[in-house]
């Protein structure tokens, strides 16, 4: 019995032991195993993290490369369309400009000048009309026929198929249609021509009320010198006719075709009707580039009255 306890007692101490070896294994394994976890739950959370890192990045990534490139074309070509929309818009302005003009553009074919539309008038607008002379209506009525073709001044041209002509080359086709074979081309031989006629009044004064105009008909012969400089003799340099007074504005005014000359105040540029007044006095020294009047005489053969 004695051994029997004692062996019990020793193999109980012995089983303590071992439980208590036991025991204290499973703590130092209990205490060394939540290191493994947390490493791998932490490796787990880095792998998580880097996971989570990459798949935002190609996510902004594409919408960042989605949203730069789809502004960029819809903008450029709407900016493209939007100019082409403006280019053609415009347009229309330069063919509303050339038809706001047609009349100065073909009245200037010979100049190339700009200016306002030519002007004719109607025979009931110019005062005492019917009471002229037969020849001198049958005159004035042909040149006031060419002021409604929009013929530009044309230098050297006597012929309105020509698209105009100048001062004297009106002078000269309007009395050779009207039966006068004689009338010369130049304007200072057509001074010359009236002159030896013996019906010409010669103008000195620069006033339109001058008594030198008292004897001023209608379908005289208009001259000037020094409308631009020149030598010859003489010194003509411009010519038209006379028409009469105006009703609307009882002033005088004159047919023929001209350079610049004006009609209520408006330059014009070709065979119109124009303001028949003095020229201002010369604003230099040289009188040969002074516009003047030199005076006024009858077509000859053509009987005033």
């Amino acid at each position: 019995m004695k051994w029997l306890l004692i062996f019990v007692i020793l193999f109980g101490v012995v089983d303590v032991a071992r439980s208590a070896e036991e025991s204290l294994g499973t703590k130092i394994k209990k205490v060394l195993e939540p290191d493994p976890t947390p490493s791998s739950s932490r490796k787990h959370r880095k792998h998580s993290t880097k996971k989570a890192t990459p798949t935002p990045s190609p996510t902004a990534s594409p919408k960042r490369k989605k949203s730069s490139p789809t502004p960029s074309p819809t903008s450029t070509p709407k900016g493209k369309s939007k100019r082409k929309k403006i280019s053609p818009t415009p347009t229309p302005e330069p063919e509303e400009t050339p038809s706001e003009t047609p009349v100065p553009s073909t009245s200037e074919r010979g100049t190339g000048k700009k200016g306002w539309p030519n002007v004719s008038l109607s025979p009931d607008a110019i005062e005492g009309f019917e009471k002229y002379p037969p020849k001198v209506r049958q005159i004035l009525d042909a040149g006031l026929a060419l002021t409604k073709d929009n013929l530009g001044y044309t230098y050297g041209s006597a012929d309105p198929s020509n698209g105009g002509m100048d001062c004297s080359g009106f002078i000269y086709y309007v009395l050779k249609q009207n039966g006068f074979t004689d009338v010369p081309r130049a304007f200072c031989q057509q001074h010359v021509w009236g002159r030896k006629a013996g019906d010409f009044d010669a103008v000195l004064s620069r006033k339109e009320d001058s008594f030198e105009f008292n004897d001023l008909k209608p379908g005289d012969l208009l001259f000037w010198r020094g409308t631009y400089n020149i030598d010859r003799d003489p010194p003509i340099t411009h010519t038209m006719i006379y028409l009469g007074r105006e009703k609307r504005t009882n002033k005088r005014v004159m047919i023929g075709s001209s350079d610049g000359r004006t009609y209520d105040g408006k330059q014009r540029w070709g065979v119109s009707v124009f303001d028949f007044k003095m020229p201002p006095p010369p604003q230099s020294g040289d009188a040969k580039i002074s516009p003047v009047f030199v005076g006024y005489g009858r077509i000859p053969g053509v009987q005033a009255e």
